[in-house]
């Protein structure tokens, strides 16, 4: 057998323990391939940043006091330039908007084409290297991911096995990210695999511990979040902490709408997609100017502001500012995400809800420091999702276990705002402007997949409404069937005659028609309706049957569905994804 068939049917041939080690060392090759596209991103944005900037590789943008020259204001509008010519060419090529990891997850099995990766991947570091104030950890995700789905389908691995390596490709990347291999861990299990589950565990852990062993060994300076000692929390403290979740996951909403009210009037205003990143630039380059701590992700920002207090007015006036910068940046059509900026904005929000405690005299034994790390959490969690991954982040940032249960008040607190009033996350926010109701990775793809036209029937019989009801009977005795489809005089859909309905009235009344015997003439199924949209219409028409048309306006006959038949094609269908689940055959 040669090398590719082998390679493509491996994952088929592994059984029990020995396929359990197999998964977890593809785990860790993950885990290496997601350390080396962090460290090979982060080296050319870093790159970029010392390039056009004229910043040392050691610095970080967004930590400079000031620009060195006015004309650098213009360095955001060329990467805009770049992006618009980006945005334009998929646009001409008719090409469709990238995969990212979670609907791939939730819809396609986890296949990700790596194409399309790599191209969100190059936006990302173009964007967030000119200045545009938008995180990497979209573009990090984006690669890693990709390359793990590209080895699981490559080895012809199960549906939920292929996910798995996806959530491994993430988590790796978040781990190498942020040097918080827990944090990458639950951040595949909340938001990209969307469940935890014993199988899950080894793999995936692996996968973000190796990524960061990978990384440290490469020697590439992430900048982790480090916030050192705290005060103690008390219980006390912890409704002011709740609070503090809810006021996170309030500004979480308000930056997440500013992003779609930026491109509303982009496209109200009717600018090309292609100059639209170009103002944005423009614009974020006139705010870097006034304070450069807008600029990027904000990782040296974030360190900077940690590390000194500012007054109340100066961290107002950095919050309005980096949020307006990134709504700017992603409604404009840069790529990348609110991950890192909604940390920066969180720690921001944090400090001030600590200041205006203190002024107004509640609670005189809030921290601002903790404060910051609470907020940083909670605003995290209303824009990326996923109170657990925020919680091990400020866990492992702080190494304090105390600060935890504020953590994860605030967090869950937030996610509830959210919930309540915006129903998404920022990345499956994007995927509802498109028309998609995902809220994480979790495997809808099945459910999805099986439609009226998967499991329709053709092997139907017909009959002409017109046609008399001795002969009807006749040629359809008792026995021979359930059910006949009545068509009309153009042999399109009018109806469906029961048998048995037919010999009743032929014995009760000599004179009845065929046609007054059609029933559900109205409700119609479609080839490209979801199994759970075709249940519903089978409630409403109070019907065991249904035809299948190409068109409710052309009424031309497909095929026949049973409610019964439906009913257990979904249950199979639901049983083979708890059996993906469980990891089991």
């Amino acid at each position: 057998m040669s090398d590719p068939i082998r390679l493509k049917y491996l994952g088929r041939l592994l059984p029990g323990r020995s396929r359990d080690v197999s998964l977890l060392a593809l785990g860790g090759c993950v885990g290496i391939l997601a350390g080396l596209v962090v460290s090979v991103m982060s080296f050319l944005t870093n790159g970029l940043h010392s390039l056009l900037f004229g910043i040392s590789l050691s610095e970080r943008l967004s930590e400079q006091r000031a620009l060195n020259h006015p004309a650098l204001i213009l360095i955001p509008c060329v990467g805009g330039a770049l992006i618009g010519l980006t945005l334009w060419w998929v646009r001409r090529q008719n090409a469709r908007l990238p995969v990212d990891p979670i609907e791939a997850n939730a819809l396609h099995g986890g296949r990700m084409a790596i194409a399309e990766s790599f191209l969100v991947a190059g936006q990302a570091i173009v964007s967030s290297g000119f200045g545009a104030s938008v995180g990497l950890e979209a573009g990090y995700t984006q690669a890693a991911a990709s390359l793990a789905s590209r080895l699981a389908v490559s080895l012809g691995l199960r549906r939920g096995e292929v996910r798995m390596l996806v959530g491994c490709g993430a988590a790796g990347a978040i781990s190498a990210a942020f040097d918080a291999p827990m944090t990458g861990a639950f951040y595949a299990f909340e938001l990209i695999i969307g469940t935890y589950s014993i199988m899950l565990v080894a793999p995936v852990l692996a996968s973000a511990l190796i990524a960061k062993l990978t990384t440290d060994w490469i020697g590439i300076d992430h900048i982790p979040i480090d916030i050192g000692p705290i005060h103690a929390v008390s219980t006390s403290d912890l409704p002011a902490y709740l609070g503090l979740g809810v006021l996170g996951g309030v500004a979480a909403v308000l930056t997440m709408r500013l992003v779609s009210v930026v491109e509303t009037l982009f496209r109200k205003a009717g600018c090309p997609i292609w100059l639209r990143p170009v103002i944005g630039g423009l614009i974020v380059g006139v705010f870097g100017y006034i304070s450069p701590q807008v600029l990027a992700s904000g990782h040296g920002a974030l360190h900077l502001e940690l590390a000194i207090d500012l007054t109340w007015q100066a961290l107002l006036f950095l919050f309005c500012f980096k949020a307006l910068a990134s709504a700017l940046s992603l409604g404009a059509g840069f790529r990348g995400g609110l991950f890192f900026s909604s940390l920066f904005l969180g720690s921001l929000l944090g400090k001030l809800f600590a200041a205006g405690v203190g002024y107004a005299g509640v609670s005189a034994s809030i921290s601002p420091m903790v404060a910051a790390v609470v907020g940083m959490s909670a605003m995290a969690v209303g824009c990326v999702g996923g109170p657990l991954t925020m919680t091990f982040l400020a866990l492992e940032s702080t190494g304090d276990l105390a600060i935890t249960a504020a953590v994860l008040v605030a967090s869950l607190a937030s996610a509830i705002v959210v919930r309540a009033t915006f129903g998404y996350s920022f990345s499956t926010w994007r995927l509802h402007l498109r028309g998609e109701t995902i809220r994480n990775g979790h495997d809808v793809g099945r459910m999805r997949n099986l439609t009226v036209g998967g499991i329709m029937r053709t092997n139907y019989r017909t009959v002409s409404i017109h046609q008399n009801l001795a002969q009807f009977c006749e040629d359809f005795p008792l026995g021979s069937g359930q059910r006949v489809i009545g068509l009309d005089d153009d042999g399109l859909y009018a109806g469906i005659i029961l048998i048995s309905d037919a010999h009743a009235a032929l014995s009760e009344t000599k004179g009845a028609m065929l046609a007054n015997l059609a029933i559900c003439a109205g409700a119609m199924l479609v080839p490209s309706m979801t199994a759970e949209e075709a249940a519903r219409l089978f409630v409403a028409a109070a019907s065991e049957e249904l035809v299948v048309v190409d068109a409710p306006s052309t009424r031309r006959v497909l095929g026949l569905v049973t409610e019964k038949h439906l009913l257990r094609r979904y249950s199979h269908e639901l049983e083979k994804t708890c059996r993906d689940l469980a990891g089991s055959d």
